[in-house]
């Protein structure tokens, strides 16, 4: 097609060849026929004179069931490159491509490692355009690593070039490109094309094409070959359907046989020639050759190239297919199935398209494609259409609850409730309808739930248990107790919670159980879940799900310790099975854990790589929790600006759900800010909300883990009277529970609110053990000294307040530093000056890479833990050097020291 009026475009194309690396790429957006896949040709070929590399893969709706279809097209020219990658990435792409035998469905997310380690690998070498059309119809899985790859395009010389229907969805959508949408061409450029394509058209035809092509480049070069029918074309058609119209009127004139070819071919989910020629043959009874497809070229209709059929444009395809009766269809379908007998996979669906009504054999031949499908997506969809063509109501309902199932785990809400309501509509048995309640809860937790449907999750629970399906009844039990962390039910509720739990008789130290029990009875069933958390401590590393577990049940019982060990066990399991979702949550319990204890310097980076993941697997909340974690991570070292914002960002999410841990962490950013900034009646209020059962802030386990910052602040508010009530209230909780984050604040809160009798306080309190609590240790001296200070015991608090300085620039808790030595100073003893720490200097994603580098870790290695290419990695380090002052990777272990060897 003549390309007129797109100079700004192609500009902005050829923008991107030149700059490869330093832009990511480019999402061409579109209605059909506005000359899309023109820009996209001129750029390949631009590209390809620059020597480039370039990769292509297109959607196609017939193909859009097969799983990976599309990467396949893309990386299969990389193919004798695919040894080269880590064995983990190499069976996870042989799998997903269906060469290998694997088993287990790889996950998406290593699949997208691994096709981003190989291009960034075959990029260093030669640049690489990546050119993917009618991104609309690439099957979901080839979508989402592509997806994946284009966020992860930093300083590689790779670059994407996507096009997009309008209205139309695809993961690519969000993936960071740079929208570039075209519209109809102008006028002038308009007449010219035409006056190009069709310079002898009469005057008053040329005035009806114009007026019905609306600047649409494919309707003007297109519509004059139909011109003698624009007169009785009804103008109040969408111009894409007076295109296929066109093109059904064209297709119509050729030869029967052609146009049996033609269809077979539109139908095919391949563009192998030889397939629609036996299928042709099958249908029409009789032997056909190449020549029956020569009009159908001649008309401009299809391209034969390469033992392929190529169709001039997605809507000659759509054409042909619209204009054909549903039997012709069918038949055609049937003719297909038979043709491809040695590809089951591809068989079934034509079998299924092929069906005049249900058909068991061809619902479970759909069931076993599921089974064995490589993306949870693509079983989805297997499931459902097997669920169309089932004879039995109890099979429909089965195969339409596991489709729901499956949709659960890759995160599509709408697809789960259309699946169950549909589920509903038949008659189902009890663990039937246990499951339907089960999926309709899996998303956020049941953050959006109203906290009355806790009871009924658990007295669901009980009745599937009853009827003999423990495992059934311990999924819907778990839903309850997970909404019993993000809501607060109330004691009736949470005690038949527990009820529930004890009746299913599991060993007291079962993973789950523990689970339940910390998130459900933090307190009441403390004692028991730390003592068997312990005992489980040096368990870690066999089982990812099982740490994880662990470290959920040893954060809700203020285990900061045991969970930040529990989680970093678990991170490396989940990080290495692709299982992105769930090393999200792991990286969110080590992240907020490590911050409690004070250990910015490596909370940083991981509760950022947690953020990252959390919006790239759509978990809203989770990403608002580390957002506040953040958010006190940034009040610790002083950047109350920064923390302000964050939590503001963190509290629009949480705010309207209700998710009350997330607004407990708002507020505890928020104190610690008014803290820092002098405002302590600010801080005492902020602090205060996550005590009252009536603020949206109540967190039940959250509101014992804060109370240092509390009883600090009302001491300096002059509120102490009001701490000391709250503290009053708590202490029968506390003795109900060994909790460590519990205790440690209530012999700090004893202290500090004792007044001239605090001395015996302190000392009791710095006598327990804090090794792994250097924060609340600093806390601990800091306010020892400034009371000592007070009494006039000068010389006893100068010991203190050193240590507190010490601890708190190790730890780089600025604010706290600060007023250490400004107790000093008054004491009578000066400081030095605070260096600012070498991590100081970086962002938590320098700032994590670093840190493996320091480990001894090779590019290639911190990209696989990471999910990057060794290229960023290696463009990071090279930003990192300058800011450290160092210019090799060896320096940074010296630079880098442990945190336990600066706070020692």
């Amino acid at each position: 097609m003549p390309l007129f009026g797109r100079d700004t475009e192609l500009k902005d194309l050829a923008a991107l060849v030149d700059g490869l690396g330093d832009r990511g790429g480019i999402l061409i957006e579109g209605e059909p026929g506005i000359g899309k896949s023109t820009l996209v040709e001129q750029t390949a070929t631009a590209a390809t004179a620059a020597g480039l590399r370039v990769l292509r893969t297109a959607g196609v709706e017939a193909e859009s069931n097969l799983v990976f279809a599309g990467l396949h097209q893309l990386l299969y020219p990389l193919r004798r490159e695919f040894h080269t990658l880590p064995p983990r990435q190499f069976d996870a792409l042989a799998t997903a491509l269906g060469m290998s035998d694997g088993t287990d469905e790889p996950s998406v997310h290593l699949v997208g490692l691994a096709a981003l380690t190989l291009l960034a690998d075959s990029a260093a070498e030669r640049a690489v355009l990546i050119v993917a059309e009618d991104v609309h119809w690439l099957d979901l899985a080839s979508a989402e690593v592509l997806a994946f790859v284009a966020r992860r395009l930093d300083s590689e010389p790779v670059a994407v070039l996507a096009t997009l229907r309008v209205d139309t969805t695809s993961p690519l959508r969000a993936a960071g490109l740079t929208p570039m949408r075209l519209g109809p061409l102008p006028d002038d450029d308009a007449r010219a094309l035409l006056d190009s394509v069709a310079p002898e058209l009469p005057a008053q035809l040329r005035h009806r094409v114009l007026e019905q092509a609306q600047g649409n480049p494919l309707a003007l070069t297109e519509l004059p070959t139909a011109a003698a029918d624009l007169t009785g074309a009804a103008p109040a058609l969408p111009l894409t359907e007076r295109l296929e119209q066109a093109f059904s009127a064209r297709g119509a004139t050729l030869p029967a046989p052609t146009r049996s070819a033609l269809l077979v071919a539109a139908l095919n989910d391949g563009d192998s020639t030889s397939e629609t020629l036996t299928a042709t043959a099958i249908l029409l009874g009789t032997a056909v050759t190449s020549e029956v497809l020569d009009p159908a070229v001649a008309a401009r209709l299809v391209a034969t190239v390469s033992g392929t059929v190529t169709f001039r444009h997605p809507l000659v395809r759509s054409a042909l297919v619209t204009a054909a009766t549903a039997e012709e269809r069918r038949r055609a379908h049937l003719a297909l199935a038979e043709t491809l007998r040695e590809s089951p996979d591809r068989q079934v669906w034509h079998r299924a398209a092929g069906a005049a009504g249900a058909d068991e054999a061809v619902a479970a031949a759909l069931e076993d494609a599921a089974e064995r499908s490589r993306h949870r997506g693509g079983a989805v969809v297997a499931l459902e259409r097997a669920a169309a063509l089932s004879v039995n109501p109890g099979r429909r309902a089965a195969r339409l609850l596991r489709a729901a199932e499956l949709a659960v785990d890759s995160g599509h809400r709408d697809t789960v409730e259309r699946l169950v309501d549909a589920a509903r509509l038949l008659p189902l048995t009890t663990e039937q309808e246990a499951t339907a309640k089960w999926v309709l809860s899996g998303f956020d937790d049941g953050i959006r739930d109203s906290p009355s449907h806790i009871g009924e999750l658990a007295a669901l629970a009980a009745s599937v248990a009853a009827d003999g399906f423990p495992d059934a009844a311990l999924r819907i039990l778990w839903a309850a107790a997970a909404r019993c962390f993000w809501s607060e039910p109330g004691p009736d509720t949470r005690r038949a919670v527990l009820t529930v739990a004890d009746s299913f008789g599991l060993p007291g130290d079962d993973p789950r159980k523990l689970g339940i029990d910390s998130i459900v009875a933090p307190f009441e069933r403390g004692e028991p879940v730390l003592r068997h958390l312990r005992g489980l401590a040096a368990t870690t590393g066999r089982d990812p799900e099982v740490d994880h577990y662990l470290s959920s049940a040893a954060y809700q019982v203020g285990a900061f310790d045991l969970a930040a060990h529990f989680a970093g066990a678990a991170v490396p399991g989940f990080r290495s099975s692709g299982r992105l979702g769930l090393l999200t949550r792991a990286l969110a319990v080590q992240g907020s854990s490590l911050a409690r204890l004070g250990d910015l310097a490596a909370a940083a980076p991981v509760t950022a790589e947690s953020v990252a993941f959390a919006l790239e697997t759509g978990q809203p909340f989770m990403h608002a929790t580390m957002v506040a974690t953040q958010a006190e991570i940034f009040a610790l070292r002083g950047d109350y600006e920064q923390a302000a914002m964050l939590a503001m960002d963190a509290e629009r999410t949480a705010l309207a759900a209700g998710a009350r841990p997330v607004l407990a962490k708002v507020q505890l950013a928020r104190g610690l800010v008014a803290l820092g900034e002098g405002r302590f009646d600010d801080a005492f209020t902020d602090l205060a909300r996550i005590h009252d059962p009536r603020d949206p802030s109540y967190s039940l386990p959250l509101r014992a883990c804060f109370l240092p910052l509390l009883a600090e602040a009302a001491v300096r508010s002059g509120r102490i009277d009001a701490a000391a009530e709250l503290v009053r209230g708590l202490e029968p909780e506390a003795a109900a529970t060994p909790s460590p984050a519990f205790h440690i604040g209530m012999r700090y809160a004893r202290a500090v609110l004792a007044g001239e009798a605090a001395a015996e306080l302190f000392d009791a309190a710095l006598e327990a053990d804090l090794t792994d609590w250097p924060a609340e240790r600093g806390r601990l001296h800091l306010a020892y000294g400034e009371w000592l200070r007070r009494q006039r015991r000068v010389v006893e608090s100068r010991t203190h307040l050193r240590t507190a300085r010490e601890i708190f620039d190790a730890l780089g808790f600025t604010a706290w530093s600060e007023r250490a030595r400004l107790e000093l100073r008054s004491a009578g003893e000066s400081s030095p000056n605070r260096d600012p720490d070498a991590r100081d200097r970086l962002t938590p994603h320098e700032l994590s890479i670093a840190q493996l580098a320091a480990q001894g870790l090779t590019n290639r290695e911190i990209g696989q833990r990471l999910y990057l290419s060794h290229r960023t990695v290696s463009t990071h380090l090279h930003r990192i050097f300058p800011k450290l002052g160092i210019s090799s990777r060896g320096d940074l272990a010296a630079l880098l020291p442990t945190l336990d060897e600066k706070a020692s």
